[in-house]
């Protein structure tokens, strides 16, 4: 049996099966593929990521400014998402690249004061072709502070600095 295949790829293939010297079929069949604008290894919806870190002063508001509590930072913990939300899709760039952050939307939703733990959690959700959309949720050892969704767009490392330095 001999199985050869030429084509004009992509979009339509040619087959020959020969199954004996005087058995052959030739047919040809249109073959579907995938556009990606990017390498990346596809993502499973449900992909996860975690980013922790113990608050310190540095990560409160009175760090920022003397009259604010010493409390974890709404920067600090859309920060700790976003990384989680990296950490979710990093495992399948390719060559150089990363992803980086396209759009918030999180809701800080309780205190936690210097040396709570905090933990944020990134859910993949969905892929529209270019964007990810993200669920993340973060938690101190006692009760979620924060919740929300990120996007999130591949690049190219060396094509994103490219584009940075031309203006």
């Amino acid at each position: 049996m001999a199985l050869s295949i030429w084509s004009s790829l992509p979009v339509l293939a040619k087959c020959e099966f020969r199954a004996g010297d005087s058995d052959r079929i030739v047919g040809s069949f249109v073959l579907q593929t995938v556009l990606q604008t990017n390498l990346m290894k596809p993502v499973p919806i449900g992909a996860r990521g975690e980013a922790e870190e113990t608050v310190e002063f540095k990560h409160t508001l009175t760090s920022h400014h003397a009259q604010l509590p010493p409390v974890y930072s709404t920067p600090d913990m859309v920060r700790l998402m976003e990384t989680a939300a990296f950490r979710a899709l990093q495992p399948y760039c390719e060559g150089d690249e990363i992803t980086v952050g396209t759009a918030i939307n999180i809701e800080h939703r309780a205190a936690s004061e210097i040396g709570a733990r905090i933990r944020a959690e990134a859910v993949v959700e969905s892929f529209d072709g270019k964007f990810y959309a993200v669920r993340v949720t973060a938690r101190d050892d006692a009760r979620e502070i924060g919740r929300g969704t990120v996007g999130r767009a591949v690049v190219s490392v060396g094509k994103f600095v490219q584009k940075m330095k031309k203006g």
